[in-house]
C-alpha cells in the first residue's frame, strides 16, 4: 500500500495528511490512541519497504491497521483484490476479488464485462487472469496485479 498511498504531511499529534496515487484523494488520518506504541515500533516492518506506512505487526504476528478509525476509502474498500483496474486518468474502475469475483465501478466496464464473460468460460486460473488482463488493457485500463 506504500504503492497506493504517501504521507505527504505529518501533523503532529499522530496526525498525517496522505495522498492517493490511484484516486487523487487527500485524507487526514489519526492513528488510533489504543495503537500509539504499535505505530511508534516500526521493526515489524524490516523487510516491507512497499508496505502501508499504518500497518504493523504486533509480537504474535497480527497485523494491525494503526489509522483504522480514520483510514481511507480505498481501505475500507478492500476486499482482497487480485487485480485493481484504473482507467487511463488512474480513477479506480474495478477490481477482481476472491478467485473470479469481478466488480466493476463504472457502467462501460460492467458493459464491457459482460461482453468479455463469455469468452472465459472453460479458461484455467492462469489462463483466466491473462485473458482479462488483455481485455483490459486492450480497451485501455491500467490492471496493477
Amino acid at each position: 500500500m506504500r504503492l497506493v498511498h504517501v504521507i505527504t504531511e505529518d501533523r503532529g499529534d499522530y496526525t498525517f495528511v496522505v495522498y492517493n496515487y490511484y484516486s487523487g484523494d487527500v485524507k487526514e488520518v489519526r492513528v488510533d490512541a489504543d495503537k500509539y506504541a504499535l505505530y511508534e515500533d516500526r521493526s515489524s516492518l524490516e523487510g516491507l519497504p512497499d508496505a502501508c506506512p499504518f500497518l504493523r505487526f504486533d509480537a504474535e504476528g497480527k497485523a494491525w491497521c494503526t489509522v483504522h478509525y480514520t483510514r481511507p476509502d480505498i481501505c475500507r474498500d478492500y476486499c482482497c483484490w487480485r487485480l485493481l483496474i484504473s482507467d487511463a486518468q488512474g480513477r479506480r474502475a474495478g477490481r477482481v476479488l476472491y478467485q473470479r469475483t469481478f466488480v466493476a465501478d463504472t457502467d462501460e466496464l460492467k458493459r464491457l464485462w459482460e461482453e468479455w464473460k463469455p469468452t472465459l468460460a472453460g479458461l484455467n486460473d492462469e489462463e483466466w487472469d491473462r485473458a482479462v488482463i488483455r481485455h483490459l488493457r486492450a480497451a485501455g485500463y491500467h490492471v496493477r496485479e
